[in-house]
């Protein structure tokens, strides 16, 4: 029988909802679970109550064969007890300490030797020769944060717990380490726990995912099957589906359902436990954008409609066209240019009916 990671607590905050979290998966070597949501999902508290930084007023939380938390069996492991690697989101480096004196920090129990072994294991690993020797704010953004991560690892914990590990780096050089953080985690072969509100990240780094909100799981699965396939409308919105509209299917037919949205009629791929009534719920990069009376294409949804707004996301830019419901769609800038795209440009947009996900309205 696999091991499980079992996390049921309950925690309050004067003037703010409680937290209430159910969530259990199976512990497998390197494998890497995203708690994910907006600020305030009660993700962060999470991640502290199984580091044991937090103490919920009610629950139970257990590693494997290990309880840490048992509140009606009076069961409260200490942090320094449950062999648990922390990341904090600032990295939270010593300044008066060197490289080296950072990564040592939780060495103490080992004889000099190997506790100097060790430190230089980790410089090898995490690609910190010759920094040994240097404090904190001598390093960039992307150094302080191998000596964060090293320094977590360096005692060999049976979990490490990550907390937002990209935020505090500057856009090139997080694009340039979420890969980096992903093989790395990897090859140490640590179960991780990774909070984090980035999409990019979540897809990148996670083999599994929960989906916070209000102080709850709303979902749990893979990043892939989460982000295309939400189990509701609030995981849509929490996920960052840009086009959520209200719906009614009319006909199912070869597997396939009509789908009316106001007065526009889509076509999805339909499932058997939908009523009626659902969600209509389509992610801008599956939509693609042409001038109006361009070729029909294999899609079997295009809607005509005009440009509504334009908004920059750098090399991208985000279009909401008016088809009959406010639809997005991102397209690369140079498309926009080459469309000659500006508000009240009459388009077609064109998207497959695996690309609609229909959720039930109940």
């Amino acid at each position: 029988m696999a091991a499980k990671m079992i996390i049921d607590l309950t925690k309050t905050f004067p003037g703010r909802p409680p937290i209430r979290v159910r969530l259990q998966y199976p512990i497998e070597t390197s494998a890497i679970m995203i708690l994910f949501g907006p600020s305030g999902s009660g993700k962060t508290t999470v991640l502290r109550s199984v580091a044991g930084l937090e103490w919920p007023e009610q629950g139970t939380i257990q590693f494997s064969s290990s309880t840490w938390l048992d509140t009606a069996g009076g069961v409260r492991v200490a942090p320094q007890a449950r062999q648990i690697g922390y990341m904090a989101q600032d990295y939270a480096l010593f300044p008066t300490h060197t490289v080296a004196g950072n990564i040592a920090y939780g060495l103490g129990k080992l004889a000099a030797f190997d506790r100097k072994k060790r430190v230089d294991e980790m410089l090898e690993l995490f690609q910190l020769h010759g920094l040994g020797g240097v404090r904190p704010r001598e390093l960039s953004g992307g150094q302080q944060q191998r000596v964060a991560l090293a320094r977590a690892v360096a005692s060999r914990p049976q979990l490490l717990l990550l907390d937002e590990p990209l935020s505090a780096l500057d856009a090139p050089t997080r694009l340039q380490l979420r890969g980096e953080l992903r093989s790395l985690l990897k090859q140490l072969a640590i179960p991780s726990i990774i909070v984090t509100h980035d999409w990019a990240e979540t897809l990148t780094l996670g083999d599994a995912m929960a989906v916070m909100s209000g102080g709850a799981v709303l979902q749990t699965g893979t990043p892939q099957d989460v982000f295309s396939r939400p189990a509701n409308v609030e995981v849509a919105r929490v996920v960052g589906v840009e086009t959520v509209a209200q719906g009614s299917i009319v006909e199912v037919r070869e597997e396939l359902a009509t789908v009316q949205v106001g007065a526009v009629s889509l076509t999805a791929i339909a499932t058997p436990e939908l009523d009626s009534d659902v969600f209509v719920c389509i992610r801008a990069e599956d939509v693609t954008l042409e001038l109006a009376g361009s070729v029909e294409t294999s899609a079997r949804n295009h809607l005509q409609g005009t440009v509504k707004a334009i908004t920059s996301l750098g090399a991208l830019a985000q279009v909401t066209i008016l088809c009959g419901f406010p639809l997005t769609a991102v397209i690369t800038r140079s498309a926009l240019n080459e469309l000659g795209l500006t508000l009240g440009t009459t388009v077609t947009a064109r998207f497959k009916a695996g690309s609609v996900h229909l959720i039930p309205r109940r």
